[in-house]
């Protein structure tokens, strides 16, 4: 299946891969029709999904499987009034009905909206009148399907809405009791209700440093762009991988369902309320995972487990992205398992663009090299690239065309596209400057980057810094404006078990950044807290915390 898509599955260098990687977008290409059910026709009995939650029960779907129920699903859909086009919000957390729902929607040529069972009333009115929602699949979990009946006097375009695992409650159609009356066979649609690659296929809201949260979307090309997520993966049919991540999230997309079913590889799927580290490594264990991937909070407490205590010996490979590794945490997690930590770079708006790919020696708190089929580049205030060692910001360069993977702007919102899509250019907001290896080094957002007294310091660094103090578990920086200095560098700390914040620890982890790093990048302002403010997907607030200290 995966040679239909890209030139070849292995390379031994880097160069080779760059060279020679290609991908190829078919006409009107259809993840649902052309993959889903392409392997249930090819390999019925191929594993798909494994799928296990924090209660003990389990379900294995295979290729055959996820055709018959996304096939009900799509029926499902199409009765009540969906149609291509239509946008749908999913909050469905890690259920398996997400699935279903998600690649039956592709069928259709609907517009899918993973959402985080986060949201507040608040949250749900802004995304269903900005994204004109027309129907809600929610697990009722949370409060979700109150929260959403109180939402809907206010979101005048949701007419539909969707309980899975319960009843739900007057005016919601329950999941399973509806795809059970339908047919298990549903037809490519043709004429005008065919889907083609530029249609729209996901929206995801994402949240910036100010203003409401953008609307990214995503065309039918999208899984194949993803494509270069698997080979960071190091995806291996049937294998059996796991990436911890909410459905309502982009990271979803890229290590739960495209590139994996792309290339033949089960996704497995731990559905729990509470993180919990022992639990994990033990699903781990006894599933027999693979390759994993997960933020770098995961990592940390994982590591504080004990891992040699756990069969492992099926886990081959590990990835991790969603903030910055540090070069401490790269070298316990090798030294305890024997398996690298390789990390990437990629966005909402995009696939991953500069990792560590499986060929590669990674260079722990790098985030790698350029991806093959995108051309990366790092450019000063004036889009010319940087020398070695200078600071700029990540583009790609366009030459043209948008590539797969690469997003098809904001939705209903031209002006920002082109704050972003311009000169040739898609401007990722991030900083990084490139070693004379070719290594490229995270510095921070620019809007996160502090300027203190002339000198711009990378909250990055500093965290690396801190992170390497056996008192610190979890760390954040950011700038806190200064008379003086214009600002100062702040850190917000988690300490470890078995350290108590005093003023001496206080100075002690200054003193430690001064000699890890450079002098003026200390933090002036150190805060001892139980806990950072993070995403459901375990990405750090800072914004939350800047916006805290501003009110003070």
């Amino acid at each position: 299946m995966l040679e239909k898509y890209i030139t070849t599955k292995h390379f031994d260098k880097y160069e080779d891969f760059v060279k020679n990687f290609k991908i190829t977008v078919p006409e009107n290409f259809n993840f649902g029709f052309d993959i889903v059910d392409e392997w249930a026709k090819q390999e019925p009995n191929k594993k798909a999904l494994v799928w296990c939650d924090d209660k003990g029960l389990e379900k294995t779907f295979t290729f055959e499987d996820i055709k018959k129920y996304t096939n009900k699903t799509a029926n499902f859909f199409k009765r009540i009034g969906i149609k291509k086009g239509d946008t749908v919000l999913l909050i469905l957390k890690r259920r398996f009905e997400f699935w279903f729902s998600v690649v039956a929607l592709h069928k259709i040529g609907a517009i899918g909206i993973p959402a985080t069972h986060l949201l507040t009333e608040k949250d749900i009115v802004y995304r269903c009148n900005a994204a004109d929602v027309k129907m809600a699949v929610v697990v009722d979990a949370h409060g979700l399907v109150d929260v959403v009946n109180k939402s809907q006097s206010k979101t005048p375009t949701l007419k539909y809405k969707v309980c899975v695992n319960s009843k739900g409650a007057d005016g919601w159609y329950n999941f399973t009791e509806e795809i059970e009356k339908e047919s298990d066979v549903f037809e490519r649609p043709q004429g005008d209700q065919a889907t083609t690659n530029h249609d729209n296929m996901l929206l995801y809201f994402t949240s910036g440093t100010t203003g409401m949260p953008k609307m990214v979307t995503h065309d039918f090309t999208y899984p194949l762009g993803l494509l270069i997520v698997g080979q960071w993966h190091n995806l291996q049919e049937n294998g059996l991988h796991i990436t911890v991540a909410d459905t309502g999230w982009a990271k979803a997309a890229w290590g739960k369902i495209y590139a994996q079913w792309i290339t033949g590889t089960a996704v497995f799927v731990y559905d729990f309320d509470k993180f919990t580290p022992k639990d994990i490594l033990e699903q781990i264990s006894k599933h027999k995972v693979t390759s994993f991937c997960a933020p770098p909070t995961i990592y940390r407490y994982l590591i504080k487990e004990d891992i040699p205590s756990y069969d492992l010996s099926n886990l081959k490979y590990c990835t991790i992205a969603g903030e910055p590794l540090d070069a401490e945490m790269y070298n316990n997690w090798k030294k305890i398992t024997g398996v690298r930590l390789m990390e990437s770079y990629g966005q909402t708006e995009l696939v991953s663009i500069i990792g560590n790919f499986p060929m590669m020696t990674p260079k722990p708190g790098s985030i790698g090299k350029p991806a093959p089929y995108y051309d990366i580049d790092i450019v000063d205030d004036d889009y010319k690239s940087c020398e070695f060692g200078e600071v700029g910001q990540i583009v790609v360069r366009l030459h043209g065309e948008k590539p797969a993977g690469l997003f098809n702007g904001y939705y209903k919102d031209p002006e920002l596209t082109k704050q972003v899509l311009h000169d040739g250019l898609y401007f990722t907001g991030d900083t990084a400057y490139r070693d004379e290896d070719g290594y490229i080094w995270f510095v921070g957002r620019v809007d996160d980057v502090i300027k203190s007294s002339g000198y711009r310091i990378g909250p990055f660094e500093v965290e690396s810094a801190l992170l390497e103090h056996p008192a610190v578990l979890e760390c954040a920086i950011t700038a806190v404006p200064d008379p003086d200095r214009g600002q100062i560098v702040k850190a917000t700390v988690v300490l470890a078990k078995g350290f108590k914040a005093s003023d001496d620890l206080k100075k002690e982890l200054q003193n430690h950044v001064k000699r890890v790093t450079a002098p003026y990048k200390y933090p002036r302002i150190v805060e001892f807290v139980d806990e950072l403010p993070k995403t459901i997907s375990g990405k750090i607030r800072r914004v939350q915390i800047r916006e805290a200290d501003n009110k003070k």
